[in-house]
């Protein structure tokens, strides 16, 4: 079951408010807004616009103070914890700015293990296409500690993607990596979505990294600022500007 009009995550009027009285803050103020299949969406805004929060809160992570989520067909808010896990766990990848890979296993098992915890045995010509697609046919035994920091996060990328998932969700994907690396995770980003039609959400503060989006949503406190193609890097820079 899709969401109408081919929209994989549809939010309306959320609102967080965390704390109460004269500690209370407001992180998102009625947020509404919607995410098409197959597109690669940057989230950005200053420090505190709410950008974080409004990721956790379509992921499942966090809960709104007011308003919904349908993500792939399904009302989120109103899950309980386990129901909340297995949509996490069938519908969703994730790509941290911290690798979160186990250290103990090798990167094809590290790849594979959303399969292995819900039980699922892998395809394994997909494990080999996503293996050749990160560029790490010669790592795949490779433990994370034998891996640089780039190569770790292509692995993240590839175990985002290994369950088909219906939308992948990128926190500061490339915010621990040196420019080359992160031009490396950015383009597997953009063929995730231009070969294998997954659909991308991206929370960014880097103009390069969502120069590589189709759409650019800027939250300045609490509230879409700017909903709208990126351009290039620089017309990011000035967009963010005029945010400050």
């Amino acid at each position: 079951m899709t969401t109408e009009d081919g929209k994989v995550v549809v939010a309306e009027d959320l609102t967080k408010v965390y704390g109460s009285g004269d500690t209370e803050v407001v992180a998102l103020a009625g947020v509404t807004t919607a995410f098409d299949r197959d597109r690669f969406t940057a989230i950005m805004g200053p420090s505190g616009s709410g950008k974080s929060t409004l990721m956790h809160i379509l992921a499942g992570l966090d809960t709104p103070t007011a308003g919904t989520v349908i993500l792939d067909g399904i009302e989120i808010t109103g899950l309980d914890d386990g129901a909340l896990t297995r949509l996490r766990r069938d519908k969703l990848g994730f790509v941290f700015q911290f690798f979160n890979l186990l250290p103990v296993l090798t990167a094809e098992e590290n790849l594979v293990l959303p399969l292995s915890i819900a039980g699922r045995r892998p395809d394994q010509e997909w494990v080999d296409q996503l293996i050749l697609t990160v560029g790490l046919e010669d790592r795949r035994t490779h433990r994370p500690s034998e891996l640089s920091g780039g190569q770790q996060q292509r692995v993240a990328v590839a175990r985002a993607l290994v369950s088909k998932p219906a939308v992948v969700f990128a926190d500061e994907p490339t915010g621990n990596l040196d420019s080359k690396a992160s031009a490396d995770v950015l383009d597997l980003l953009r063929r995730a979505v231009d070969e294998f039609d997954q659909t991308v959400v991206m929370v960014t503060h880097d103009p390069v990294a969502a120069a590589h989006a189709d759409r650019l949503i800027t939250l300045r406190d609490g509230r879409i600022v700017h909903d709208g193609a990126p351009g290039g890097a620089d017309d990011v820079i000035e967009l963010m500007k005029q945010l400050d």
